[in-house]
């Protein structure tokens, strides 16, 4: 049953143990992290994971329905100060609209139990931001889950969830901090994993029949690329072409453009069978 809407200042011991979800040992012991934002607080609706939501005075008339749609739910519901909603925010100029949400990532098994076509499998990816943009390319596309594999940032991470946009409630996101362990299931699960590489044996305009099976693109980390030997684990490394002057692509435009291509044929594929 939904709460009477009550005010409450930034000393309130629910906003003191909330903003603490800034900090990853704090989401880690609590199994709660905030989303922050219209849109990731409507997905986390969606998806049933907001356990109470903090709004602003402001937020109250901006995101009138959104608000509504939490007290409709059940969802436990407060208005905060301005200073309340400032600490409870990480951008400049916050949005007043902090969702309390239980922890997505689930599982390496569980994702590839559902038997995935596609899977975007960054290997030690670092900032947060481009985690969050690869998630988002991920479920534009239609991927059907993303691995975090080895030392890698928390999705959790307040950054990440804003880069996200809402999709880190959407696509299913694992991690998985052995590599070896994890590129040895996804081998075993009988997905083909094909490593982006400058150097790769395969030109991405050549690669259509490599995505007709379920696969898995791994990614390397934003400063030092893929590790040589996890590209050599790969079935295939594929390389974009650069027709400019530019030496390469960031991690999240690399993405973007293998998981759009993979995709591309994948439904293009579906098309022609139906």
């Amino acid at each position: 049953m939904a709460s009477t809407p009550e005010f409450i200042d930034y000393r309130n011991p629910r906003v003191v143990s909330a903003v603490k979800l800034h900090r990853g040992a704090q989401r880690r012991k609590t199994g709660l992290f905030l989303a922050e934002g219209a849109n990731s607080v409507a997905a986390a609706l969606d998806t049933g994971r907001v356990q109470e939501l903090f709004y602003s005075a402001d937020a109250a008339t901006r995101e009138h329905e959104l608000i509504a749609s939490a007290v409709g739910m059940g969802v436990r519901t407060t208005l905060v100060s301005d200073r309340a909603a400032q600490q409870l925010g990480e951008t400049v100029t916050a949005p007043g609209l902090v969702a309390v949400c239980g922890l997505i990532d689930v599982p390496l098994a569980d994702v590839l139990a559902a038997q995935p076509r596609m899977l975007a499998v960054p290997v030690e990816i670092a900032e947060p931001g481009n985690a969050g943009t690869l998630i988002r390319v991920a479920d534009a596309v239609g991927a059907d889950g993303v691995v975090l594999a080895g030392d890698t940032v928390d999705p959790h991470n307040g950054k990440c969830v804003r880069a996200s946009a809402g999709s880190l409630f959407h696509v299913p996101i694992a991690r998985h901090r052995d590599i070896t362990e994890t590129l040895d299931s996804l081998a075993t699960a009988g997905i083909t994993m094909l490593a982006t590489a400058a150097d790769g044996e395969v030109d991405l305009d050549d690669a259509d029949d490599l995505f007709t099976g379920p696969v898995a693109w791994l990614f390397g980390n934003e400063a030092h690329g893929l590790d040589p030997a996890v590209a050599a684990r790969a079935d295939h490394r594929i390389r974009i072409p650069i027709h400019g002057r530019a030496e390469s692509l960031n991690l999240a435009a690399a993405a973007a453009i293998c998981l759009y291509t993979g995709a591309r044929v994948r439904h293009a594929k579906g098309a022609r069978a139906q």
